[in-house]
């Protein structure tokens, strides 16, 4: 499955762009999973059938309501500009999650950059910041530390992550700063005047979905499943009912975003099943002791398997190693590395957390050429390890 994500864009773009043939793809690959646990171990299907429902109507419900949310104008697009953007996203990213985060503020950030050649490097980052990283102070931020919170740590607790959050986020936006210097200093003479002509002040439209925004989060924070998932639904009908065709128009939103992630994240669920019931069974084999031996262990796999039961594999296995319990039954340092590692190293794929393939979506739909899923990872190995690296040795020595 990881291997058709990342080879058949390339190798066959034609067959690539269709939404239902990544569907017909995720069937297949999955079908020997799902004829294997259909006669083994039913109950187990049962469960991820759920979870990918909770997963692909959360991101949906941010994914619409978000889309109905206008902030029209246009900046300058300097490097300051650009890193203020990436900043507030990742204070964002806590307070709405990191998908909300990603969808209310990727087109005002391509907006305005329209003018400029440069891009595929802001769109990378924003990736990495808003729909990853960011996200770590709030159980709200990303699916893995809700379903911690609903698996009894406290909805505080997160925030005891700010050290790292503030770290690795100050990194990241300090080395954007300096790349887009040099990026903005490529720019022509004739980009930069039109990107000075197009300037003109911010406005939001669609205040009516910041409202139902809140209820989203509302939703995820207080209501059981499936009551919770119920209102997400009703929450996104109402806001699609409702939200002036001219918002829509204005953001060019439409469906093929949240569509592609639940094509592909269909295959991935099903195919993943095996994988997360082997680390289940031999997970304590692993020698795994130490923080910063939960902080890589769960990065890693968070890279390629969805991060949220990620978590709670380690976790589980975390819990079996008779830890002093200092929160759900391990000590706080092996819960942050765990919760550090699934939050950041989502962002080492396009597959690592659900926001990543959107915003790609979002920006080829508007003309950026973004890099490849090996293309990408290029960019995670040369900027995001090396920060995860020396976050290890300040955090998780």
């Amino acid at each position: 499955m990881l291997l058709a994500i990342a080879v058949l864009p390339l190798a066959a773009p034609a067959f690539w762009e269709s939404n239902a043939r990544k569907l017909a793809l995720s069937a297949l690959l999955g079908l020997p999973v799902l004829i294997l646990y259909a006669r083994h171990h039913p109950a187990a299907l049962l469960h991820t059938g759920e979870e990918y429902l909770s997963f692909i109507i959360l991101l949906g419900s941010l994914f619409v309501v978000s889309g109905g949310i206008l902030i029209a104008g246009d900046v300058q697009a300097t490097p300051r500009v650009n890193t203020a953007f990436l900043a507030a996203g990742s204070v964002l990213a806590s307070l709405i999650g990191t998908t909300g985060a990603s969808v209310v503020l990727i087109r005002p950030l391509l907006s305005t950059n329209q003018e400029r050649r440069h891009v595929v490097h802001t769109v990378v980052f924003f990736i990495f910041i808003v729909s990853n990283t960011g996200g770590c102070l709030t159980p709200l931020g990303d699916p893995p530390l809700f379903l911690g919170y609903l698996r009894g740590v406290p909805f505080t607790w997160t925030l005891r992550l700010w050290p790292h959050w503030l770290f690795v986020n100050g990194l990241l936006l300090s080395i954007y700063y300096l790349w887009d210097r040099r990026a903005h200093a490529r720019e022509t003479a004739p980009a930069m005047a039109r990107d000075r002509a197009a300037i003109r002040p911010f406005r939001l439209s669609g205040l009516g979905n910041v409202g139902l925004l809140v209820f989203v989060v509302g939703s995820v924070a207080v209501l059981p499943s499936p009551a919770r998932e119920i209102a997400m639904l009703a929450i996104a009908a109402t806001s699609l009912v409702t939200t002036p065709k001219a918002v829509h128009e204005s953001n060019r939103f439409t469906l093929h975003p949240i569509a592609e992630v639940a094509a592909l994240f269909a295959g991935i669920f099903l195919t993943m099943i095996p994988a997360l019931d082997i680390l289940h069974a031999r997970g304590a084999s692993l020698g795994l002791t130490t923080p910063r031996q939960f902080f890589w262990a769960t990065g890693l796999l968070s890279s390629f398997l969805d991060n949220a039961p990620t978590y709670l594999t380690f976790l589980t296995i975390a819990q079996s190693l008779d830890l002093p319990a200092e929160v759900v039954g391990v000590t706080h340092e092996v819960l942050m590395a765990i919760s550090a590692g699934a939050v950041f190293m989502g962002a080492n794929t396009y597959i690592g957390n659900g926001p990543n393939f959107m915003v790609r979506a979002i920006a080829e739909e508007r003309g950026v050429s973004m890099p490849s899923f090996g293309g990408y990872m290029l960019y995670s190995a040369a900027v995001l390890i090396p920060c995860f690296v020396m976050a290890t040795l300040v955090f998780f020595r």
